[in-house]
């Protein structure tokens, strides 16, 4: 395909979109372009799609945005809309996998959202709102969780992360008998949003710990605090956000961090997304299969997280 330049609009002119919020299979109602050497290339023309390679190159290069003309707005927001009626919908005809991407993309998108732009009180509230229609997709469809995680974060994408985090968190959640709506869906904005603090962190969080330098791992450590201290007084923020935030890396033996707590002074949905966290890290930054994240986590992490928490995120993995 041929890339074409616009010399007609200034770069400051065009509007983002979100790469993760895009379809291979269905066509644009607006022309989508990628930003080069401060140039606007048309990569896709309106009528046209994302199938084949054209959607996959773009995340292979790790690219999160791209950009549309003012005028193609509405466009962009009703192809969204469209897409993400059709994938909650559960007699939409569509199948799991397809309504997963979907899905997924949009909270990638949200968390993305939220994490450059922590004051946007709009942002935010999408992304709280949009987590409690999460939850029902996961706990009311059989296969979502095993759709949702078979979409591989093949760019070690902190927001894709916290969706994965999320969504082990929703069902090990399940899993424990928690049922109360409003907790659960914090418990899920709470985990897409945990490691706030990595957001644009001068350290390379996908690095593997073993890799890190001591300067590197006491910088790592201050992740958690630093993220929850960034929102603490965004007052539109759930403080039990605020507190997943701050927690998600301590441990029930007092060995974690930032304030070494044991198991009475952690508050329970934050023990859920640290168990889930490390589970994912050593997945999607560490290179471990799930079979050897699992064994890992049962071996090393007994007394860290509760056996019960480990057993049954096990039993969640082996159904994936």
């Amino acid at each position: 395909m041929k890339l074409n330049t616009n010399e007609g609009l200034k770069t400051m002119d065009y509007i983002s979109i979100r790469v993760s919020t895009l379809r291979g299979d269905q066509k644009i109602d607006f022309d989508a372009y990628v930003k080069i050497n401060e140039k606007m290339i048309l990569y896709v023309r309106k009528g046209d799609s994302f199938e084949g390679t054209r959607l996959s190159r773009l995340k292979e290069k790790k690219l999160k945005k791209m950009f549309i003309q003012p005028e193609n707005e509405g466009q962009y927001r009703e192809y969204m809309q469209k897409n993400i009626e059709m994938a909650y919908n559960n007699t939409s005809g569509k199948d799991i996998q397809t309504r997963s991407e979907i899905i997924q993309g949009e909270q990638q998108a949200n968390t993305e959202n939220v994490f450059e732009n922590p004051a946007d009180v709009e942002s935010y509230l999408s992304a709280k709102d949009t987590s409690g229609k999460y939850v029902q997709f996961l706990l009311s469809n059989n296969d979502a969780v095993k759709s949702i995680m078979s979409i591989e974060n093949t760019d070690k994408s902190m927001s894709h992360h916290g969706v994965t985090v999320s969504t082990l968190s929703v069902a090990l959640a399940h899993k424990l008998g928690i049922t109360d709506p409003k907790q659960i869906q914090l418990l899920a904005l709470g985990a897409m949003l945990h490691d706030f603090g990595h957001h644009d962190s001068s350290l390379y969080p996908r690095k593997m710990r073993s890799e890190m330098t001591p300067d590197e791992i006491n910088l790592y450590k201050s992740h958690a605090a630093d993220g929850a201290k960034k929102v603490q007084d965004k007052k539109h923020f759930d403080q039990s956000v605020i507190r997943i935030i701050n927690e998600h890396e301590e441990c029930i033996d007092g060995s974690g961090y930032p304030l070494a707590l044991n198991e009475k002074k952690i508050d329970p949905m934050s023990v859920i997304v640290g168990t889930c966290n490390t589970l994912d890290r050593m997945m999607t930054f560490e290179g471990q299969s799930r079979s050897e994240a699992s064994k890992k986590l049962l071996l090393e992490f007994v007394g860290k997280y509760p056996l019960g928490h480990i057993q049954k995120v096990n039993e969640i993995l082996k159904t994936l």
